[in-house]
């Protein structure tokens, strides 16, 4: 079975509201038809790659594509897990995490998307709350980084609810335009002083060598 040799697929997160894990097939589908149905103001691009430019179905086919390749070029040395948020059964958008050698950096890095319906509901800090759960509970970080562009309204209130602090500032051309990224740390101790989300993790042991975690 595909879990006996790829045990990622059994990892699932689950916060009071929500259900984070990776998608089958299907779900991937609907992942990217929620996507190619908005993730944002067509005017205002959150993103320093421009990945929700294009039709509909261009942008499905750009978060079926960015899956496929990540899990595909996985290494425990680098690597980044994709995870599909289902709410109520609905899926509802994508939080990811990644690492570079994390038993040596002990750092994480976070990005995440929210299909525009459900919005404005919590759900993006509650879906980040449990990422930094699995980094911080589980797999050992010291540290995870985030960023935003500066218009990034949304995405930079829930990084000061969770205890992040500025990291500094960067600019970055996005559709040809001056884009000021606001880079963001949390440490562990301001998420111990921040978590109030309580997550369960099911499935992790299996998948600690390939996250790049000494198993004892």
């Amino acid at each position: 079975m595909l879990i006996d040799h790829f045990p990622l697929v059994g990892l699932k997160l689950t916060t009071p509201r929500l259900e984070v894990r990776l998608p089958s097939p299907d779900e991937l589908g609907e992942l990217a038809e929620l996507a190619g149905n908005g993730v944002h103001d067509p005017d205002l691009m959150p993103f320093t790659e421009a990945w929700t430019d294009g039709t509909p179905d261009q942008v499905a086919l750009n978060v079926i594509q960015h899956y496929w390749r990540h899990l595909g070029s996985w290494t425990p040395q680098h690597w980044a897990l994709n995870l599909t948020v289902f709410h109520d059964g609905a899926v509802v958008g994508q939080q990811s995490i990644g690492a570079r050698d994390l038993a040596i950096t002990r750092e994480v890095s976070t990005g995440s998307w929210l299909g525009q319906r459900y919005q404005g509901r919590g759900i993006g800090t509650e879906m980040r709350a449990a990422v930094l759960h699995l980094a911080f509970a589980c797999l050992d970080a010291e540290e995870a980084v985030s960023s935003a562009i500066e218009h990034n309204v949304a995405s930079r209130a829930v990084s000061r609810k969770l205890g992040y602090q500025p990291d500094g500032s960067h600019r970055e051309a996005v559709r040809g335009d001056l884009a000021v990224v606001h880079r963001l740390r949390l440490t562990r101790a301001d998420w111990e002083r921040h978590r109030t989300v309580p997550v369960e993790v099911e499935g992790l042991a299996p998948c600690l060598p390939l996250l790049g975690v000494d198993v004892p």
